[in-house]
């Protein structure tokens, strides 16, 4: 398989896709830190000390930060997994499968992966997918 996009229109979903999970975890991490409030219910709901919004807010902007920055995306895509599979296993302890929390991190860490392994050929590299397998 070659080492770039079939057509720029699949590099263009790929910065589509990572702009989008980019905002998304900014969003999130902001409100962490602007209106904990927000915030409050989920993290009471899910047995974390609504006094962690800060610690919470930090770590999503890192990881969006990270993920932005083309030369530690890879990095970055790998602490967003790591935070998201946390909130996961949290809604998966509570016996919240498919839940829209679990559901939309799945769904995040899908277009953070996805979007990253569109616009980088060394992922394409390391991960190959191809329909001719």
């Amino acid at each position: 398989m070659s080492d770039t996009p079939k057509s720029d229109g699949l590099l263009r979903l790929g910065h589509a896709a990572s702009a989008l999970a980019v905002v998304a975890l900014l969003a999130d991490g902001i409100v962490q830190f602007l209106v904990p409030a927000l915030a409050r219910p989920m993290l009471n709901e899910t047995g974390f000390d609504t006094g962690m919004t800060p610690l919470l807010g930090t770590l999503m902007v890192g990881c969006a930060v990270l993920y932005a920055v083309p030369k530690t995306a890879v990095l970055g895509a790998i602490l967003t997994t790591g935070f998201l599979g946390g909130a996961i296993c949290t809604h998966v302890r509570l016996g919240e499968i498919a839940s829209p929390p679990l559901i939309i991190s799945l769904m995040l860490g899908v277009l953070v992966w996805g979007g990253l392994w569109l616009r980088d050929p060394r992922l394409r590299v390391l991960l190959p997918i191809s329909s001719n397998a």
